[in-house]
C-alpha cells in the first residue's frame, strides 16, 4: 500500500520550490537570513564535532616530526609536507592519485549519504554555525532579536553590539587567516611575518590580509550564499543523489496532511479528536523553516540549499515531544525509505564506487610503501660528446639532480650496476640537503672493450653509507 503511495507535497505543484532561492527575492535582491538558535542531540553532537576539528585545525600546524611541519602545501614553492615527510614535484602523480581518490569518496559518501560532509565536516559550515552564528546569539540574541536590533534607529546599544561584533569577526577572520597561511609557508615563517617589520615580510603581509578579509566577507556577508550560489558541490549532488540516498528528509506519509491540533472545547471534545484524526502528524509549527540557516522548508523534499545541518530534525524533534508523537517526522532517510518504510543503503551504483575507490585506494598504498628517500636523476649534460682516455677508457659528462626527502642531511656516492668503470665527481660528492634538491657533474668512464657503438644503456646504485636509496639508468655514448 505505501508502495503506491505518491507524496502529497510535489502534487499540488510540481517541484515550484526548486525555481527560486529563499534568500533572494522576486526583484533579485538579498533576503538576509536569521535562522532560530538551534537546540537537541544533533546540535550537541555536531558541535563536538566541530571542537574537535577546529582544535585539529589550529594546532596541526605547531606539530612537528623530525623539524618538519606535520602538513605543509606550499604551492608557490612546490614543497608539499605530509605526515613530516618531505614530497616534491617529482611526487606529483601521488597527489594527483589521491585527489582522483578524494573525488570519488566525495561522490560516493554522496550517493550513500547525500550531503553528510557539508552538515559536520566542511569548514564553512563549522565555522559559521559553531563560531560566527554562536557568537552573533551570544552578542545579538536570537533571531527575533536580531531583527529587531536591525530595524531599530542607531543608538549607544546597537553601535557598541555592532561594532563589537565586527571586531570580533574580524579577529577571527585574521586568525583563521593565519592558520590557513602556516599550512603553505609553516607556522615559522608565519610567526616571523608577525613579529619583524612589514618591509621584511611585505609581500607575507600582503597575503595575510587579503587572506584575513577573504574570510571575514565570507562568514560575515556572503554566509549561506556560498554553500547556495557558489560552491559547486550543492548542484552536484542533483547528480549524484537518488532514491536510496540517505538525506535529511520529511515524513509526508506521517505526517501529511499538515495542519494545527484542534483544542478540545467543552461539549465539543469528540469533533476535536475527529478533526485531528484527519490530520497527520506535522502541526504546521514551521519551526523547521525558522531554525533553517538556508531559510528552506524541508517538507518540500531536498534542496540544493540543504546542507544537511540537522537543525530542522532537533527543532522537529522537539515539537514532536510537545505533542506526545514519535519523533523522527524529519530524520535521516531516503526517498525510498520514506516511501516503503525499509532502509536500503547499498545498490548497484555505491557497490561499483567502492570499488573503484579500494583498488585507487590499494594503489595509493602501493606507491607509498614503494617510494624512495632519495630520488635521483641522470643526465648526459647537453652538447657534450665522449671523450677518450689515454687507457682506454671512454667518458661521459652527466648533470645529477639528487632529491632528498628525509629530513637528514645525506652523503652520497654511486656505483655502477654489471659494469667496470670509474665515477668522478666534479667537485666533491653530493651532500644531499635535507628536503631540498641538490644538482652537480660527474664524469663516468667505461672501459671501450664493454661497449657496443652508440648509445649504451646503463644503471647505477645511488647509496648513502651502506645503504642502498635509489637507482638510476641513462645512455652512454661511445664511438
Amino acid at each position: 500500500m505505501a508502495e503506491d503511495t505518491p507524496n502529497p507535497i510535489l502534487e499540488e505543484e510540481e517541484d515550484w520550490y526548486r525555481d527560486h532561492l529563499a534568500t533572494v527575492d522576486e526583484h533579485g535582491k538579498r533576503v538576509w537570513i536569521y535562522p532560530k538558535k538551534p537546540k537537541g542531540k544533533f546540535t550537541n553532537y555536531r558541535t563536538i564535532v566541530a571542537l574537535f576539528l577546529l582544535v585539529v585545525l589550529f594546532g596541526m600546524p605547531w606539530v612537528k616530526v623530525h623539524g618538519n611541519p606535520l602538513f605543509m602545501f606550499n604551492i608557490l614553492e612546490r614543497k608539499f609536507i605530509l605526515f613530516g615527510s618531505y614530497f616534491p614535484p617529482q611526487d606529483f602523480h601521488l597527489f594527483v592519485l589521491a585527489m582522483i581518490i578524494m573525488v570519488i569518496f566525495i561522490a560516493l559518501f554522496t550517493v550513500i549519504y547525500g550531503r553528510l560532509f557539508c552538515g559536520w565536516v566542511c569548514p564553512q559550515t563549522i565555522f559559521m554555525e559553531s563560531v560566527y552564528r554562536k557568537i552573533e546569539y551570544w552578542i545579538e540574541g536570537d533571531a527575533n532579536a536580531q531583527r529587531r536590533l536591525n530595524n531599530a534607529p542607531w543608538n549607544g546599544e546597537k553601535l557598541l553590539k555592532k561594532v563589537s561584533k565586527q571586531i570580533i569577526f574580524f579577529a577571527i577572520a585574521v586568525l583563521v587567516a593565519n592558520t590557513f597561511l602556516s599550512y603553505i609557508i609553516g607556522v615559522d615563517q608565519v610567526i616571523n611575518i608577525i613579529k619583524d617589520p612589514i618591509s621584511e615580510h611585505f609581500q607575507g603581509f600582503i597575503a595575510m590580509i587579503a587572506f584575513s578579509f577573504a574570510f571575514y566577507g565570507v562568514f560575515s556577508f556572503l554566509r549561506e550564499q556560498v554553500c547556495t550560489t557558489i560552491c559547486p558541490y550543492g548542484r552536484l549532488q542533483g547528480v549524484l543523489l537518488d532514491k536510496n540516498s540517505v538525506v535529511i528528509t520529511y515524513d509526508y506519509l506521517r505526517g501529511e496532511p499538515r495542519g494545527k491540533i484542534h483544542k478540545a472545547v467543552k461539549g465539543k471534545e469528540e469533533e476535536a479528536a475527529k478533526m485531528n484524526a484527519l490530520l497527520g502528524d506535522c502541526i504546521d509549527c514551521k519551526l523547521c523553516v525558522q531554525v533553517c540557516p538556508t531559510g528552506i522548508d524541508i517538507r518540500n523534499g531536498t534542496q540544493l540549499e540543504c546542507v544537511n545541518c540537522t537543525a530542522c530534525i532537533d527543532a522537529c524533534d522537539e515539537v514532536m515531544t510537545k505533542v506526545n508523537r514519535p519523533t523522527g517526522l524529519i530524520r535521516y532517510d531516503s526517498e525510498e525509505g520514506v516511501r516503503t518504510g525499509v532502509k536500503k543503503i547499498m545498490n548497484p551504483r555505491s557497490i561499483a564506487y567502492t570499488s573503484v575507490l579500494g583498488v585507487l585506494v590499494l594503489l595509493e598504498i602501493i606507491l607509498f610503501a614503494t617510494r624512495t628517500q632519495v630520488e635521483g636523476l641522470l643526465l648526459r649534460t647537453p652538447g657534450m660528446l665522449y671523450q677518450k682516455t689515454d687507457d682506454g677508457y671512454i667518458s661521459n659528462l652527466y648533470n645529477y639532480q639528487f632529491v632528498n626527502k628525509t629530513s637528514d642531511t645525506l652523503a652520497l656516492d654511486m656505483e655502477l650496476i654489471d659494469l667496470e668503470g670509474r665515477i668522478k665527481w666534479v667537485g666533491q660528492s653530493p651532500i644531499a640537503i635535507p628536503n631540498d634538491v641538490t644538482n652537480g657533474a660527474v664524469f663516468i668512464e667505461l672501459p671501450k672493450s664493454e661497449l657496443v657503438a652508440g648509445k649504451n644503456r646503463i644503471k647505477l646504485r645511488i647509496r648513502s653509507g651502506d645503504h642502498v636509496v635509489d637507482q638510476v639508468k641513462t645512455s652512454f655514448m661511445a664511438p
